[in-house]
């Protein structure tokens, strides 16, 4: 047998390597606004696009809805009006794989006001 005949070993060490550094990363985007929270969405995914990650999202989570319903009159006489009050809270995913370096540069942009950004990341 001739040593042409086998493909040349591939080097499982550094495979092994470069699997452990992608991880898979959340980013859940949390705020009042929709206009903030929207353009942090556009300017992550813009961000991952540019360094050629795999991105998917922004899912768009169902909208929580804080009420709270409370009587006008201080005292509690005269005619029962009340008062709706509502906060909206909006929430956003992204998916990311990528290391943990590139996730940092990405995340480093400006975020809006009023936008909370928790970022998990999970091991395969």
């Amino acid at each position: 047998m001739s040593a042409a005949a086998f493909p040349p070993k591939k080097d499982v060490a550094a495979d092994v390597a470069s699997e452990q550094q992608v991880h898979r990363i959340r980013i859940t985007l949390t705020s009042r606004n929709v206009k903030n929270i929207e353009k942090v969405c556009a300017d992550l995914k813009k961000g991952a696009l540019d360094k050629k990650l795999h991105v998917s999202g922004p899912v768009r989570l169902p909208t929580k809805r804080l009420r709270i319903t409370t009587r006008k009159a201080p005292s509690g006489e005269g005619t029962n009006t009340w008062d709706r009050f509502e906060m909206r809270i909006h929430k956003r995913l992204i998916d990311l794989h990528a290391p943990s370096e590139v996730v940092k540069q990405i995340t480093s942009i400006s975020i809006e006001p009023g936008v909370e950004v928790d970022v998990t990341i999970n091991d395969r």
